[in-house]
C-alpha cells in the first residue's frame, strides 16, 4: 500500500508523524512561500531575460531542488529561487555590470558547482568560522535592506532626483498607493501571524487592480484564461553560458563568491531555523545531517541554471510547514506537486501587475533585517564593519560592493585597533584581493 511504501521512504512513525500531517505541512509551506512564482519572474524579467516561460522555470526549479532535499536529507525544508541572490543576478550582475543573463547564469553555475564541492569536502565549515560574524549579520541585513528598496522603486513609492539622488515618490497616482496600502496590508497580517499572508496580499492587490482605469484598460489585465498548460523554457533551458566566467575570470570571481557567501550563511541560517522548530537538531544544537542538505542546496543551483534562473537555496518559509508538525521530507515532496500543479494557474500568474509584488519585497526585505538583534552593539568595530555593509547594498545598488566594502573594513578596523591576531587569514586575503580590485578598477 501507499501508506507502507510512505513510511518505510519517510520513516513516519520515527518522527512521530503522520501522511495526513505531513500532506498539511507541505500546503502551509507551499501557501507560504509560493509568491516566489510571481516575484521571482518579476525580478529575473528585468535583467533581460524573456519573460515567458520564467514562471515554469521558477516552479521546476523549486521542484526540483524541494525534492532533492527531500531525498537526500530527509528534512521538511522547501527550496526555491532565492529572494536576494535574484535581485543579485538581475541588479548587479546583469544591469550593474553589464552581463548578459545567460553567461549570469554561467556564473550561477559554477557558483553551485563551487558550493558543491566546499559542501562536500567540509571546507564550507572552514569558511563559515573564518568570516567575522558582525560581517556575516551586515551582509543580511543589506540584503534585506537592498530587497526592500527594490520593491519601493518598483512600486513608484522611491523615485529619482537629481538633486538628492532620491525622493518621495508621487502618491497621488492610484498604483503607487494602492502598493503602501498593500504593504501595511501584508504587515498586519504578519503581526497576526496568517500563514500565506504575502500571498493574500498579491491576490487581494491584483483584484483591485481591476477596478483601477489606466490608459491602457485597467491595472491588472483581463486574463486569457483561468487555467492553461504550462509556457515552455526552451529559450533559458541550458542556455547558460558556462565560458563566460572562465573566459572572464577577472571581471566575474568577485561576483562567484559574493554569491557563493551570500548562499551558504543564508542557507545555514534556514537550516538552522527551520531545523530547531522541527526538533531535528541533536543534543548538541546541530543539524545532523548538514552535509548532505548543503550538498542539496547546492545542487539545486546547478540545476537551476541549466533551467534558467538565479540560485535555489532553502526557504525559512519552511517554518511555517513545520510550525504546524511538518518532520520529514515527505512535507517537501507535498511542496514539490503543489509547485508543478500551480503551473496550470499561469494565465493568472501572468496578469499579476508588478506594483502587487512590492509588498512581498518589502516583508521579505524586512524578515531579513531580523538578524540585526544578534549583533553585539557593545563592539563598535563590529558595529561600524556591519554598518557599512548593509549600508552599502542599497546605496551602491549592488549586494558584491557592500559584501566587499565590508571586508575592508573589518580589516582596516582591526588593524588600527591593534586586534589583528583575531582575524583570519581568509579575510585578510578577501579584504586584500577586493582593495586591490577597487585600487586598479579591475571591475
Amino acid at each position: 500500500m501507499i501508506s507502507d511504501l510512505l513510511e518505510r521512504v519517510f520513516k513516519l512513525q520515527q518522527h512521530n508523524t503522520t501522511i495526513k500531517t505531513e500532506v498539511l505541512a507541505g500546503l502551509t509551506t507551499f501557501t507560504a512561500m509560493s509568491y516566489i512564482l510571481v516575484v521571482n519572474p518579476s525580478i529575473l524579467g528585468l535583467s533581460g531575460m524573456p519573460i515567458e516561460g520564467l514562471i515554469t522555470v521558477t516552479a521546476l526549479a523549486a521542484c526540483v531542488g524541494t525534492l532533492l532535499m527531500a531525498m537526500m536529507t530527509n528534512y521538511p525544508i522547501a527550496l526555491a529561487p532565492g529572494m536576494g541572490l535574484n535581485a543579485f543576478f538581475a541588479f548587479t550582475i546583469c544591469m550593474g555590470r553589464e552581463i548578459p543573463w545567460e553567461a549570469a547564469l554561467g556564473i550561477v553555475f559554477w557558483n553551485g558547482i563551487l558550493f558543491v564541492l566546499l559542501s562536500v569536502t567540509g571546507i564550507r565549515t572552514k569558511i563559515a568560522d573564518a568570516i567575522p560574524a558582525a560581517l556575516k549579520i551586515g551582509v543580511q541585513c543589506g540584503i534585506g535592506l537592498f530587497i526592500t528598496f527594490i520593491g519601493l522603486k518598483n512600486a513608484g513609492l522611491i523615485v529619482a532626483n537629481p538633486a538628492t539622488f532620491v525622493t518621495l515618490g508621487d502618491l497621488s497616482q492610484p498604483a503607487t498607493l494602492l502598493a503602501l496600502f498593500g504593504i501595511i496590508f501584508t504587515v498586519v497580517l504578519v503581526i497576526k501571524k496568517v500563514n500565506g499572508g504575502i500571498l493574500y496580499s498579491i491576490v487581494a492587490l491584483t483584484l483591485i487592480g481591476t477596478l483601477i482605469p489606466t490608459e491602457s484598460g485597467t491595472l491588472t489585465a483581463t486574463p486569457e484564461a483561468v487555467v492553461g498548460l504550462p509556457e515552455p523554457i526552451s529559450d533559458t533551458w541550458f542556455a547558460m553560458d558556462i565560458r563566460y566566467p572562465i573566459e572572464n575570470f577577472a571581471q566575474t570571481w568577485d561576483l562567484i563568491f559574493a554569491l557563493m557567501f551570500v548562499n551558504m550563511f543564508d542557507t545555514i541560517g534556514t537550516l538552522i531555523g527551520v531545523s530547531r522548530r522541527a526538533n531535528l537538531l541533536n543534543k548538541e544544537g546541530k543539524l545532523p545531517q548538514m552535509g548532505s542538505a548543503m550538498t542539496a542546496d547546492a545542487t539545486a543551483s546547478v540545476a537551476g541554471a541549466a533551467l534558467g534562473t538565479s540560485p535555489v537555496t532553502s526557504y525559512v518559509e519552511s517554518a511555517a510547514g513545520a510550525s504546524v508538525g511538518g518532520r520529514t521530507g515527505l512535507t517537501a515532496v507535498v511542496v514539490a506537486v503543489c509547485f508543478i500543479l500551480s503551473l496550470f494557474l499561469t494565465p493568472l500568474m501572468k496578469v499579476i501587475p508588478l506594483m502587487a509584488t512590492t509588498p512581498a519585497l518589502v516583508i521579505v526585505g524586512v524578515l531579513m533585517m531580523e538578524s540585526i538583534r544578534q549583533l553585539d552593539f557593545d563592539d563598535f568595530g563590529g558595529l561600524a564593519t556591519a554598518s557599512v555593509a548593509l549600508m552599502a547594498m542599497p546605496l551602491t545598488f549592488s549586494i558584491s560592493e557592500g559584501i566587499a566594502l565590508g571586508f575592508i573594513t573589518y580589516v582596516g578596523i582591526m588593524l588600527g585597533s591593534g586586534k589583528y591576531r583575531q582575524v583570519s587569514m581568509l579575510t585578510y586575503a578577501l579584504a586584500a584581493i577586493f582593495l586591490l580590485r577597487y585600487v586598479f578598477d579591475l571591475k
